[in-house]
């Protein structure tokens, strides 16, 4: 693994060692967290982890979680760990494969599943091995749905964050096996497209699709130079903590 930096996430709430040429976690990390709906007492599993940075900003705004981090790559689940252990916030992260988990992990159910599983099914690999790992589609977009499922408990909820070109593959894999899906579209600005989808469904649900109104994450038409311009409810998320689970809550 390439030189570690230490990065500030939730404003400099959480300290994340990160491999300055490796995998590195940012907005949609943070983002993902932001959505999930678990309370305390709650057991929550982060799959495909890598340093850990979507599970430890949810146990960060949620403490007293079980959390668990299920990682592929040794050397990314033991930055997790070293993490974890260096915010104060308890995480059991295991090493193995998302398609075959060890036994440890088989034998452990889960009120939520959270994942950011990689978003690019081609093109040419990243140097680094582990950052081409971690970003190029080597387990299908279905096995890491299926084993979110398979690790919930019935009426247990998975959240997902992929690029919104997949939606419909998100949706031929949950179908059948957990409704009342709901779709959150992020949009970079105001008129866009939304380049990314956060999807969150109930394991053996059978409620109605629900299409939410975009998310946008910059206040600007265009890319202002070197300054942040994120909107209100963007910078309250990723600098503040803030949860993105009212937006998910069903409006009487």
């Amino acid at each position: 693994m390439s030189e570690l930096t230490s990065d500030g996430f939730l404003g400099g709430r959480l300290r994340i060692a990160q491999p300055r040429g490796g995998f590195r976690s940012g907005a949609d990390a943070v983002m993902l967290a932001a959505a999930c709906p678990a309370q305390a007492g709650q057991a929550v599993l982060d799959l495909g982890c890598g340093a850990g940075v979507a599970g430890l900003c949810l146990g960060w705004r949620v403490p007293g979680l079980h959390l668990v981090g299920l990682e592929q790559q040794a050397a990314y689940a033991d930055l997790a760990t070293r993490n974890a252990a260096a915010n104060g916030i308890a995480m059991q992260v295991v090493t193995g494969d998302l398609a075959r988990p060890p036994a440890q992990l088989r034998s452990q159910i889960f009120d939520h599943v959270i994942a950011n599983p990689p978003y690019f099914l081609g093109g040419t690999p990243a140097p680094d091995g582990g950052r081409a790992i971690a970003r190029r589609e080597e387990t299908p977009l279905s096995v890491w749905i299926d084993s979110a499922l398979r690790r919930l408990r019935p009426r247990g909820m998975v959240t997902l964050i992929q690029r919104a070109d997949r939606l419909d593959a998100m949706l031929a894999s949950l179908s059948g096996r957990a409704g009342s899906v709901a779709i959150l579209p992020v949009a970079g600005r105001a008129g866009r497209e939304a380049g990314r989808v956060i999807v969150q469904a109930t394991k053996g649900a059978r409620g109605p699709l629900r299409l939410l109104a975009p998310f946008v994450m910059h206040r600007a038409p265009a890319h202002p130079g070197d300054r942040e311009d994120l909107t209100e409810a963007a910078s309250a998320v990723l600098r503040e903590g803030s949860p993105l689970t009212d937006l998910f809550a069903k409006v009487s």
